[in-house]
């Protein structure tokens, strides 16, 4: 296929490859920049809570699992500022297919890492302000709802969708 002849056979759009892939890098961008937005606000509670004054009376295990939860912000952070990083290393390379595809993965880790944050930091509020139970019980429950939300949801769609005769996300590598 030339650079210049439509590619339309998996997408349905009138797109060239390099357009599609443009595209592609676009829209994970957008949801970088969702993602950094909800991190950024967890991240920044975090932060402050050892400079309140209850927080010297927290336990042993709230004081590790506010560490847990930093380090994950911490991490989080790290893998949604890693596209850019690449995209900074590949940048006029002709490498834009390697780029998008890799920062797909990076943006399904940082989701990761989004559901883990929220679910870590429910447990330490609940934890601190009611017991210990009621925090296992809240991160617990908020994890398993985000992993529905975040894994299975997608996976049921991209099944139906194909059920359906619609090509299937993973097959057309297409977002």
């Amino acid at each position: 296929m030339s650079e210049v002849e439509d590619y339309t056979g998996r997408t349905g759009r009138n797109e060239t490859r390099e357009e599609q892939l443009d595209r592609n890098w676009a829209e994970l961008l957008q949801e970088l920049r969702v993602l950094q937005t909800g991190v950024q606000i967890l991240a920044g509670f975090l932060l402050t809570l050892p400079f309140q004054e209850r927080f010297e009376d927290l336990d042993d295990f709230q004081v590790n699992l506010y560490l847990a939860n930093v380090v994950v912000a911490a991490l989080t952070t790290s893998f949604i500022l890693l596209p850019v990083s690449v995209h900074r290393r590949l940048f006029r390379k002709r490498l834009k297919e390697t780029l998008v595809s890799s920062a797909d993965t990076i943006t399904k880790i940082a989701l990761g890492g989004v559901g883990l944050l929220s679910a870590g930091t429910a447990a330490l509020v609940f934890d601190v302000t009611l017991d210990r139970s009621a925090g296992l019980t809240a991160g617990g429950a908020l994890l398993g709802v985000l992993l529905v939300l975040l894994v299975y949801v997608p996976l049921h769609l991209n099944r139906r969708a194909a059920a359906n005769g619609k090509p299937s996300v993973e097959r057309d590598s297409d977002g």
